[in-house]
C-alpha cells in the first residue's frame, strides 16, 4: 500500500495519530526534501529509509515507488509541509499509480490554504484554489482572465519574492477588490493582513504567503451588461441547453431562475 500523508505546515504538533502510526509502520518514506523531513521525523523518533520525490525527479520516483509497492513494501509519501499533491509534488505519482493499478490512499491533515481561508474571514461557502501563478507575465495574465468573473473567494500561494508581483498582476486583471494575505500559519508570528488590491502589501516580505481575494460581484461580470435574452443566448451558443443557460445567467445576475425564464420563451432550443 502507498500512503500520501499530510504533515504539519508549521507547528509540529499538528500531525494526526494515524499519520504517526503510518510513518512508523511503513518500510520507506519518500520526501520532497529529506533534510527538511528529518526535523519532523526526529521530533517523533521515527527512523526509516528516506528517498527523494520532488518536482525534478517525480517521474523517476514514481517508477521506483511502483516497483517497491509491487514487491509488497509499504510506502509513505510526504511533502515538506501540508498535503502532498496540493501545490506540491505527488500528482504525477498518483497518475502513475492509477495506471499501474497500484492501490494507494490518503492520510489527511494540515492544509495551508484552508487554514488561511478561515483566518481571512472572506466568504468560505464557495471558493476556488488557484495555487501558484506562472512566472511569465503573459501566462499569468491569461490564467487570471479565466477566473476574474468567478463570484467566489480565490486562493493563491505566493513565495515572498513574488507576492508583490502577484498582487499587482491580480489588480491589473481584477480591478479593485478586498484581499488578505496570511503567513506563518500555526506559528508564533502568524498573521492575517487585510488590504485593498490597489494598496498592495506593505512591509518586508518574509515566509510563504497564502493570498485570498474576494470574488467578483455581479457588476464585475461583463455578461450582465447584455440584455437578459442575449445573456441566455451567450451560453446556448457555447453549447448549453436552454435550461442550463437560464440557470447560469440567473446565477451571474444574482436573481432567481424564474425571473429569467420569461426571456427564454421565444428562444428556440
Amino acid at each position: 500500500m502507498v500512503y500520501f500523508v499530510a504533515t504539519p505546515i508549521g507547528n509540529l504538533k499538528d500531525i494526526s495519530l494515524r499519520a504517526l502510526e503510518i510513518l512508523r509502520s511503513v518500510d520507506v518514506i519518500y520526501c520532497e526534501d529529506t533534510r527538511h523531513s528529518l526535523k519532523l521525523l526526529n521530533a517523533y523518533e521515527i527512523k526509516k529509509p528516506l528517498k527523494s520525490c520532488h518536482k525534478f525527479n517525480e517521474r523517476e520516483a514514481a517508477e521506483k515507488i511502483i516497483a517497491e509497492a509491487q514487491e509488497g513494501k509499504e510506502i509513505a509519501i510526504i511533502s515538506d509541509a501540508g498535503m502532498p499533491v496540493i501545490s506540491d509534488p505527488g500528482n504525477v505519482v498518483c497518475s502513475a499509480l492509477k495506471d499501474a493499478e497500484v492501490e494507494y490512499t490518503v492520510v489527511p491533515g494540515a492544509n495551508a490554504f484552508l487554514s488561511a481561508l478561515i483566518l481571512s474571514s472572506l466568504p468560505a461557502d464557495r471558493f476556488a484554489f488557484i495555487g501558484f501563478l506562472p512566472d511569465k507575465a503573459g501566462e499569468r495574465r491569461a490564467l487570471l482572465e479565466k477566473y476574474k468573473n468567478l463570484d467566489m473567494t480565490l486562493c493563491f500561494h505566493c513565495a515572498p519574492q513574488d507576492v508583490d508581483r502577484d498582487i499587482s498582476s491580480i489588480y491589473s486583471v481584477f480591478g479593485e477588490r478586498n484581499a488578505c494575505v496570511v503567513r506563518e500559519i500555526t506559528k508564533i508570528h502568524e498573521e492575517a493582513i487585510t488590504f485593498k488590491l490597489s494598496e498592495g502589501l506593505q512591509g518586508e516580505k518574509r515566509g510563504e504567503y497564502v493570498l485570498l481575494v474576494e470574488g467578483a460581484s455581479g457588476a464585475d461580470n461583463p455578461l450582465n451588461k447584455l440584455s437578459e435574452e442575449e445573456h441566455i443566448l451567450h451560453y446556448m451558443r457555447g453549447g448549453m441547453s436552454k435550461k442550463d443557460a437560464v440557470k447560469q445567467a440567473a446565477k451571474d445576475r444574482g436573481v432567481a431562475k424564474s425571473e429569467l425564464y420569461k426571456f427564454s420563451i421565444d428562444i428556440g432550443d
